[in-house]
C-alpha cells in the first residue's frame, strides 16, 4: 500500500482499539501515537484535525475522525 496510515489514540479508547483491530485484520501497517502521554503529538493532532477526541486517523492526506469502517475501507481500498 502506498498510503501512509497514522492513528492518534489513547489507551482507554474503545474506538481506537476497534480501529487497530480492523487494521490488523486487513494487514494495514500504521504509525500510532498515544496522545495521552505525548503532549507534542496531542498538539499536532489538534492542529491538524481541530479535534480533541480520538481516534484521529490519517490515510495519506485524508482524515477520518472516529472508527468509520466504511470510510477506512474506501480509503484503503479494502473490499
Amino acid at each position: 500500500m502506498d498510503k501512509k496510515v497514522v492513528i492518534y489514540t489513547t489507551p482507554t479508547c474503545m474506538y481506537c482499539k476497534a480501529t487497530k483491530e480492523f487494521f490488523k485484520e486487513n494487514n494495514v501497517a500504521y504509525d500510532e501515537f498515544d496522545v495521552a502521554t505525548d503532549a507534542e503529538k496531542r498538539e499536532e493532532m489538534i492542529q491538524k484535525s481541530g479535534q480533541m477526541g480520538v481516534p484521529v486517523i490519517f490515510v495519506g492526506d485524508k482524515m477520518v475522525v472516529g472508527f468509520n469502517k466504511d470510510k477506512l475501507s474506501e480509503l484503503l481500498s479494502i473490499q
